[in-house]
């Protein structure tokens, strides 16, 4: 979007935000080393600014000549961002002639820069948003059959509304990740020392029971002694885990078992890692099922996202050998469950 913007003559201003700040300035959390690295990939230099709003930057953008590209400070340093304050939006809004939001991976959220500036200013979509939403729209509305899902991550409650939107959708999801170990106690499986939501035990019983087969859940998991990477480990059924003993993978007979569901599919979706995968002890249920959805790019339409699937995707050596892979996590998400995110509905 920046490349096309500048191949016509534009003067762009770039607004972000850096990690959680709280409202103010932290040194740590500047744009400059980011200005200097998006110089680097653009072959083209970009100014950063000292701050994001006030007679400074407005005086700066009067001076851009076409062509010209700006990196305003961390929006996050004004606690107004996150608060969608209206007047700050305006104070934005007056530094440029259009806003084009290419920001996927915060459109979700409810901010200044996000659903304030389209309020002020004609509005459209950039090229990433453009085709995250196509494509995740197109597997979730006209999948091509069957239509697999794979999700991970550590609770069920973050994953509540995606199960449910797709459920009646998809023809198999995957379990994996802790989450897991809630649906194994809904079934009334000892999960010895694992980790599971007590308070959503009852839930997960209630998504099992509603859509019986479709998810599909491992058989086996790697279990370990304690949290780390020189503890003693055993591959157990998903019902026997030792008391005292955690489950921190899912093991070989579950990586074959989603294998050979995956290679059945023809859209595969997979979001948040299968196990711990930052402990290379318990990263190999991840790896080989990323393997697996890497191997049916091709055949079948493969779309990956979270940052954590990233990682793990990065770690395993594969990174660019699917369909699409989302920039998104929260905000993908949120498009799984059916949502318009609040960024995307500004521009409408």
């Amino acid at each position: 979007t920046i490349e096309y913007l500048l191949k016509k003559s534009a003067k762009v201003v770039l607004l972000t935000h850096i990690n959680r700040p709280g409202g103010r300035v932290v040194e740590a959390q500047r744009i400059t080393s980011t200005a200097a690295r998006l110089s680097e990939l653009l072959q083209h230099e970009v100014k950063p600014l000292a701050s994001c709003i006030g007679s400074g930057v407005q005086e700066s953008i009067r001076q851009m000549k076409d062509g010209d590209v700006v990196f305003l400070e961390n929006l996050r340093f004004h606690g107004e961002e996150e608060a969608n304050d209206d007047v700050f939006a305006q104070q934005l809004a007056k530094l440029g002639d259009i806003y084009v939001n290419d920001a996927f991976s915060n459109s979700h959220r409810s901010h200044a820069s996000m659903v304030g500036i389209p309020k002020h200013l004609p509005s459209y979509s950039g090229f990433l948003l453009e085709k995250e939403i196509r494509t995740l729209t197109a597997a979730l509305e006209k999948p091509r059959r069957p239509f697999v899902v794979v999700l991970g991550g550590a609770k069920v409650s973050d994953k509540i509304g995606v199960i449910r939107n797709l459920g009646s959708k998809a023809d198999k999801i995957l379990i994996g990740g802790a989450m897991m170990f809630t649906f194994y106690r809904s079934r009334g499986f000892d999960v010895g020392s694992s980790k599971f939501e007590p308070d959503k035990v009852s839930l997960a019983d209630d998504l099992l029971n509603e859509f019986g087969s479709r998810i599909v859940l491992p058989v086996d998991v790697v279990a370990s002694d304690r949290f780390a990477n020189d503890a003693k480990t055993q591959v157990v059924a998903a019902g026997e885990i030792p008391k005292g003993w955690m489950g921190l993978d899912i093991g070989p007979d579950s990586v074959s078992r989603f294998s050979k569901e995956l290679s059945e599919a023809r859209t595969i979706i997979w979001n948040s890692p299968l196990g711990v995968f930052e402990l290379f002890r318990f990263g190999e249920g991840t790896a080989a099922i990323a393997r697996a959805i890497s191997g049916m790019t091709g055949q079948a339409t493969t779309i990956i996202g979270g940052g954590d699937t990233l990682s793990a995707v990065e770690k395993a050596g594969l990174t660019g050998k699917f369909s699409h892979s989302s920039t998104g996590g929260g905000a993908m998400l949120e498009v799984l469950e059916g949502k318009t995110l609040p960024g995307v509905a500004a521009l409408l």
